[in-house]
């Protein structure tokens, strides 16, 4: 047996291979429907706010709008499980995303429009937040960056499916996506009610249960994981999302490469992500956050220099296997710190990929403007690196040897 210092992550290797708790798989499907409801709604949903007469400026406030609310209502999240438990809060958030999704299949204005939207962000981080407390809390230890592997893996195969589905959906009507997602939600809200347990009820945690934001700023694992997060979001919505097409297409290519420059990513990523989750339970943390944050830094770097397709895509292929690490490693150390506790750990976490989200696709395009492209994902470059450097300083903990 092996011991590990005060404070440090638990061992992270198992000495078998137990299956994972069935919540998981549940929860990966919850997921899965989630991200294919979104899928099937974000191609449309510019083209449906235009037929409201919608200009580019409003337009883009629509699509702000969702994120914004995640962010605002992120700070509540972990006082809402701790008065009523996880599976309440997961419940209410997809109902929530799923009476958002119908209403706004039969808006009649832009303003209706929007106030829609706006409550489909609000359910949306009720449900990531309440979904992944609940991953954390079900998981044992050793199985924490499997169990997050196999919930981020539900979400991939969303992403890539829903896009085209969305838009053979579209060609009956373009409000017939927003009616598919909610009979989704409405379908993963009972599958939820149907499995998951309730881990808390209501007003039945004490202080003790609860771990205070305070304690968990004091940790350098809840810290690492926190800005590692920051840094994905930056770069998945700043530079991958806002970025990548705008140079792709400055190249003389059509808006199809860049979907298929995502696609062809996506799918790196999905393959990657279980055999990931094995690696940050067997190697251990650090070492999956020291080669996932490494790998995500060269790759990003790279396309600083990078002035061709073919090249762009290789970039973003070798970020993807990265990703799949910083999927799966964040949140198991998050989980490792939390330990199944109640309180604000998790949405804080959430949170940040959540300022990288809101924050880095305006400072990148900023950058972008006023210096240059190179300059832009310089700026991501630069937080991958500094992730890279602080998961160097993560304590180092051994595997457990197997039997």
């Amino acid at each position: 047996m092996t011991a590990t210092a005060p404070g440090s992550a638990p061992p992270v290797a198992a000495t078998g291979r137990p299956g994972l708790p069935r919540e998981v798989y549940v929860l990966s499907v919850v997921g899965g429907c989630v991200m294919l409801g979104l899928g099937l709604v974000l191609p449309v949903l510019p083209v449906y706010a235009a037929t409201f007469g919608a200009g580019p400026a409003q337009i883009g406030a629509l699509v702000a709008l969702f994120a914004l609310l995640r962010l605002v209502t992120s700070p509540f999240c972990g006082r809402l499980a701790v008065r009523f438990g996880e599976r309440r809060v997961l419940v209410a958030g997809l109902l929530l995303c799923a009476v958002s999704s119908a209403l706004t299949a039969f808006a009649g204005s832009y303003g209706q429009l929007l106030v829609f939207r706006g409550l489909g962000g609000v359910g949306s981080v009720l449900f990531s937040v309440s979904a992944l407390a609940t991953l954390l809390a079900v998981a044992p230890a050793n199985q924490r960056g499997r169990a997050s592997a196999v919930f981020e893996a539900g979400f991939l195969l969303g992403g890539i499916c829903g896009p085209a589905l969305g838009g053979l959906l579209a060609l009956i009507a373009l409000s017939a996506p927003f009616l598919a997602y909610a009979v989704l939600l409405l379908a993963a809200t009972a599958a939820s009610l149907a499995v998951l347990r309730p881990a808390r009820a209501a007003g039945a945690a004490s202080d003790r249960d609860v771990v205070r934001l305070p304690v968990l700023l004091r940790d350098r694992r809840y810290l690492v994981a926190c800005f590692a997060a920051l840094a994905q979001g930056w770069v998945l919505f700043g530079l991958r999302g806002a970025l990548v097409p705008t140079v792709v297409v400055a190249w003389g290519h059509d808006v199809a490469w860049v979907g298929w420059a995502f696609t062809i990513s996506a799918v790196v990523q999905a393959l990657l992500i279980l055999p990931a989750g094995r690696v940050v339970d067997r190697a251990g943390r650090r070492s999956a956050m020291i080669t996932g944050t490494g790998l995500a830094a060269t790759a990003i770097t790279a396309l600083v220099f990078v002035d061709g397709y073919a090249w762009l895509v290789v970039g973003l292929c070798v970020y993807a296997a990265g990703s799949a690490l910083l999927n799966a490693a964040p949140a198991a150390l998050i989980g490792d710190v939390v330990a199944g506790r109640a309180g604000s750990g998790v949405a804080v976490f959430s949170m940040c990929t959540d300022v990288g989200a809101v924050v880095g696709p305006v400072v990148v395009g900023l950058v972008a403007e006023r210096a240059d492209v190179p300059a832009a994902f310089a700026s991501g470059a630069a937080l991958l690196i500094a992730a890279f450097v602080a998961a160097w300083t993560l304590p180092t903990v051994r595997p457990t040897p197997r039997s």
